[in-house]
């Protein structure tokens, strides 16, 4: 393997941890989301009469577990395109 220099390395070490972490960062989300609607449509089915609030509070929900997605995403973007890691090293 070819010899990198430093400012290298981390480039490219951020990019692929960055891809990792976009890979946790949304697939966890998205199976939470997926639960609480399942679960949310079970409650709907059983009591029909609630269906209203339980509808609100899922979509309240739903808001709360797309923003830590999006908390990701922001993570990953200041990682690829404002490396703070290449300022703070070199």
């Amino acid at each position: 393997m070819m010899e990198m220099d430093p400012g290298t390395l981390v480039t490219v070490v951020t990019i692929i941890v960055a891809g990792f972490g976009i890979v946790l960062g949304t697939i966890m989300p998205a199976l939470a989301e997926g639960r609480a609607v399942e679960r949310a449509l079970e409650g709907m089915t059983r009591q029909p009469e609630v269906a209203g609030n339980l509808r609100t509070t899922l979509l309240i929900s739903m808001a709360l577990l797309e923003s830590t997605a999006i908390y990701v995403l922001l993570i990953v973007l200041i990682l690829i395109f404002a490396n703070p890691l290449l300022d703070r090293f070199f």
